[in-house]
C-alpha cells in the first residue's frame, strides 16, 4: 500500500538562454518538487529535456544553494580563493543597507554613478533580462547596455529583412538541403536538430559551416571549415559563384530583392580562387555549394550568432543573408533563412523596459565594456559606485575579466548581486541576494528559436529565504519611495501586462489558455504550408530584401532594445554586405601573432549552459575539465602531448587547461569551451580572461572569435 501523497503537476518553461526554450512539467509531492520533464505535447521539445535539465529538480535543491541575505565582513578579498568573507543578514537589514548606501551615492554623486547589470540568466518576462529595467530607470541610473550576444547579427537582420522571424523551425522538415551556419545544434539547439534528421531522412543534405569539428559538424554530410572570422568572403564567393554559374533567381531579384546589381559588382572579385586564399575553404568546394545550394530547392539557412564574434562579423552575416534571396529560396515551403524567431512575438519591451522613464541624456555603459568601467579605465563623470548584478556572472561571461575583478576589488565599490550561488561574481559582493529558481516564481517565456510563448507556473516555495527577482524590485521600489504601480503588481499580473493580447498572432487566447495549457503558438502560419516571403513583403522600407541601404547609421539591434531603440552611434554602415578581416589573425596582424600565434575560439560547452551547471561535480563530469583542443601539428611545435596541463595566454590575461590533440581543429586554431568557473579551474582564469572587449562593426557585439594567444605547456 503506497502511503504517499498523490502528485501534482504544473506547467513550467526552461528559463536559460537557449533557443529550444523547452516546455516542462513539474511534479511536486508533499511540498518537493521531485521531477522535471519535457511536456510530451508540446511539438519542439517532445518531452525531452537536454543535458542541462534533466536533473532540473536536483538542481533546485543542490545544498551548495544560497539560502539567506549575505553581507561582506572584513577586507575584500579576505576570504577563500580571493573573494569575501560574508556572514548571514536578514531581508529587512540587506534591503535597508542598499537603499542607504544608495541614498548617499546618490547626494554625493548622482543616480548615475549606480549601475545594474544583467543578462539571460533568466529569459523570463516577469524574473529575467528587462526585469529590473522599470526600477533602475526610475531611480535614474546608468543604463547597461546589453549585447552580450545577437546585436550583430540581429543589426544585420533587421537592415536586411526588418523584424520577421524568418522560416519556422519545424519547416525544415520539408528542407532539401539545410545549411547550419555558426551554430552547434547538437549542443546549443538540439530541439531542432530532430527537424533537420528527419529532412536527412527524407533525402536532404546536412551542411555545417564551422572552424572546428563540433558535434553537429561531425553528424552532418558535409563539413566546411573557414578560418575564423572569414565567412564574410566565404558568403560573396558563394554569391559569385552562383553568377558564374548562372544560378541567380533573376525573377525573384527583380521583384523582391533590393541592391542586388551592386552586390554583384562587389562580390565579383571573391573568386573561388581569391576565397581558398583568405578562408582556406578549397575553391572546387565553393563552386560546389554554390550549386547545391541553389539547385536543392528549397534549400535554408539556420545561421547561429557565433557568427558576429569578430570584427567584421555582422558584416558576414548580412553577406550569408544574401544567398537564399538571390537564388529564391525563400519561394518555397522551408526555404529561406532562420536567425531569431522573437522578431515576430508580440510583447510589448516598451512596458517591460520602461524607456520612457530614462531621463534625457543618461549615460549607456555597455557590458562588454564593464571592465573598463569599473577600473576607472573609462574616466566616467560620476564613477560607478554601486553595481547590482542579477541574472549574469561577468566575472566568466564578460571579456577582459581580469579589469572586472580588478574593479570589483576596489573598496569604494558597493557591490549587490542577486545569485542562485556565490559564484565568481558574487564572491565579490558587499550584499548577496538569495534568488529563486524556474519551480519557485511565476514568468513567461518567449523564445529566440521558436514560435511558442511558454507558462511557468510557480510549483513549490523558494527555500530558507530565497526570493524571486521580482519581489526584490518590489522591496527596493517600497525602500525608495517609488509608488508607481507596476511596482505592486503581482506576477501573475505582470505576466498578463507585457504580452500584446490583441495583436492577431495572439489569436484571441488569453492567461486563462496559458494556465490549462501552458504553451501557445503564435500565429504565424501553418510549418506544413508557410511561405512568407514567397513574394517579398518584407517589413523594410521597400517591402524587399535590402542589401543596399543608403545613409544607414550604426545602431543596436535585440530583443532588450527596447531602452535604447534606434540610437545611433553616427558611425556610417557600409551600404552593402562584406568582408572585414579580423583584427587579431597571423595575416592582419604579423606583430602580434609572433608572440601570440594562435587563433582561439570559444563556443558553448556541452554540458554547461552558459555558466550555470558550472560549479555541479556531475556536470562537469559530462563536460570535463577545462580543456584547450589543439591540432597535432602545433602540439609537436610545442612539445605537447594529450592530457598535459597547458597555458593559454596573451597580453589580456590567461587561463589553463588540459590539452585534447585533435584532427578537430586545423593548424593555427585552437578551441576552448566557455562557462567554467575561474575559481574551479587550475588557475585563476578562464577562456574570457583572454578575450578582448573590442565591438563588432555593427550593434556593438562582441569579439570573442577575435583573439590570438599562445598555448605553452605547464610543466
Amino acid at each position: 500500500m503506497n502511503d504517499q501523497p498523490p502528485r501534482e503537476k504544473f506547467f513550467g518553461a526552461c528559463p536559460h538562454d537557449c533557443p529550444d526554450t523547452c516546455a516542462m512539467i513539474y511534479e511536486v509531492q508533499d511540498g518537493r518538487l521531485v521531477e522535471v520533464r519535457g511536456n510530451k505535447e508540446h511539438p519542439i521539445t517532445r518531452g525531452g529535456l537536454c543535458v542541462k535539465l534533466k536533473d532540473f529538480a536536483e538542481h533546485h535543491v543542490n545544498p551548495d544553494r544560497l539560502m539567506y541575505p549575505l553581507r561582506r565582513v572584513g577586507p575584500k578579498g579576505s576570504g577563500p580563493n580571493g573573494g569575501n568573507v560574508f556572514k548571514r543578514i536578514t531581508w529587512d537589514e540587506a534591503i535597508s543597507e542598499i537603499g542607504t548606501r544608495w541614498r548617499e551615492i546618490i547626494a554625493q554623486y548622482g543616480a548615475q554613478a549606480i549601475m545594474p547589470q544583467s543578462y539571460l540568466g533568466n529569459m523570463g518576462l516577469v524574473q529575467g533580462i528587462n526585469s529590473g529595467d522599470p526600477f533602475f530607470n526610475r531611480l535614474g541610473s546608468t543604463v547597461n547596455e546589453k549585447t552580450y550576444c545577437t546585436s550583430g547579427s540581429s543589426t544585420a537582420w533587421l537592415m536586411t529583412h526588418g523584424p520577421t522571424g524568418g522560416v519556422d523551425p519545424e519547416s525544415f522538415v520539408h528542407s532539401k538541403y539545410i545549411v547550419i551556419w555558426a551554430c552547434n545544434s547538437i549542443s546549443t539547439n538540439l530541439h531542432h536538430w530532430p527537424f533537420v534528421l528527419e529532412a536527412q531522412k527524407r533525402g536532404a543534405k546536412v551542411v555545417v559551416v564551422d572552424p572546428y569539428k563540433s558535434r553537429t559538424a561531425k553528424a552532418a554530410d558535409w563539413h566546411i571549415a573557414p578560418k575564423p572570422g572569414t565567412d564574410g568572403a566565404l558568403a560573396l564567393g558563394i554569391i559569385n559563384s552562383m553568377v558564374e554559374q548562372g544560378l541567380i533567381d533573376q525573377d525573384y531579384v527583380d521583384n523582391y530583392v533590393h541592391g542586388f546589381p551592386e552586390l554583384k559588382a562587389r562580390a565579383a572579385e571573391f573568386t573561388p580562387e581569391y576565397v581558398e586564399e583568405i578562408t582556406g575553404v578549397k575553391a572546387a568546394d565553393v563552386s560546389k555549394f554554390a550549386r547545391e545550394f541553389a539547385t536543392s530547392q528549397p534549400s535554408a539557412i539556420r545561421i547561429g550568432v557565433a557568427i558576429e564574434r569578430s570584427a567584421g562579423g555582422a558584416q558576414a552575416a548580412r553577406a550569408v543573408y544574401a544567398i537564399p534571396a538571390v537564388c529564391g529560396s525563400w519561394r518555397h515551403v522551408g526555404g529561406g533563412m532562420l536567425q531569431l524567431p522573437l522578431w515576430d512575438f508580440p510583447v510589448d519591451w516598451v512596458k517591460a523596459a520602461r524607456p520612457d522613464w530614462i531621463k534625457p541624456g543618461t549615460r549607456v555603459v555597455n557590458n562588454l565594456r564593464l571592465g573598463q568601467a569599473l577600473n576607472g579605465e573609462m574616466k566616467l563623470d560620476p564613477p560607478i559606485k554601486s553595481m547590482f548584478v542579477f541574472c549574469t556572472n561577468p566575472v566568466s561571461q564578460s571579456p577582459e575579466t581580469n579589469k572586472i575583478v580588478e574593479g570589483l576589488m576596489r573598496e569604494d565599490l558597493f557591490t549587490v548581486v542577486a545569485e542562485h550561488f556565490i559564484t565568481d561574481t558574487a564572491k565579490y559582493a558587499d550584499i548577496i541576494l538569495p534568488s529563486a529558481m524556474a519551480g519557485e516564481a511565476e514568468d513567461m517565456m518567449w523564445s529566440w528559436g521558436h514560435f511558442y510563448f511558454t507558462y511557468n507556473e510557480k510549483a513549490i516555495d523558494p527555500p530558507g529565504e530565497c526570493k524571486p527577482t521580482s519581489e526584490m524590485w518590489r522591496l527596493l521600489a517600497k525602500e525608495m519611495g517609488f509608488d508607481d504601480p507596476v511596482f505592486k503588481m503581482t506576477d501573475s499580473e505582470l505576466c498578463a501586462e507585457y504580452i500584446n493580447w490583441t495583436d492577431p498572432k495572439m489569436g484571441g487566447v488569453d492567461m486563462e489558455y496559458f494556465k490549462k495549457h501552458g504553451y501557445y503558438k503564435i500565429d504565424v502560419g501553418s510549418a506544413d504550408t508557410r511561405t512568407p516571403h514567397s513574394e517579398g513583403k518584407f517589413p523594410t522600407p521597400s517591402g524587399k530584401i535590402e542589401l543596399l541601404l543608403h545613409d544607414a547609421k550604426n545602431f543596436v539591434a535585440g530583443p532588450f532594445r527596447a531602452m535604447y531603440e534606434g540610437e545611433q552611434d553616427g558611425t556610417p554602415v557600409d551600404p552593402l554586405p562584406g568582408y572585414v578581416p579580423v583584427r587579431e589573425s597571423p595575416e592582419t596582424n604579423p606583430e602580434l601573432a609572433k608572440r601570440y600565434p594562435l587563433n582561439i575560439i570559444s563556443p558553448k560547452s556541452h554540458a554547461f549552459l552558459n555558466s550555470c551547471y558550472a560549479n555541479e561535480p556531475h556536470k562537469i563530469k559530462i563536460q570535463g575539465e577545462q580543456f584547450v583542443m589543439i591540432s597535432p601539428a602545433d602540439a609537436a611545435k610545442r612539445n605537447i602531448r594529450e592530457g598535459d596541463p597547458v597555458r593559454v595566454q596573451n597580453e589580456r590575461g590567461n587561463f589553463e587547461g588540459v590539452a585534447r590533440v585533435t584532427d578537430d581543429v586545423t593548424p593555427g586554431i585552437v578551441v576552448a569551451t566557455l562557462g567554467y568557473w575561474r575559481s574551479l579551474n587550475r588557475s585563476d582564469g578562464s577562456v574570457n580572461s583572454i578575450s578582448s572587449d573590442a565591438w563588432s562593426g555593427l550593434g556593438r557585439a562582441p569579439t570573442f572569435s577575435d583573439n590570438l594567444v599562445e598555448v605553452q605547456r605547464v610543466n
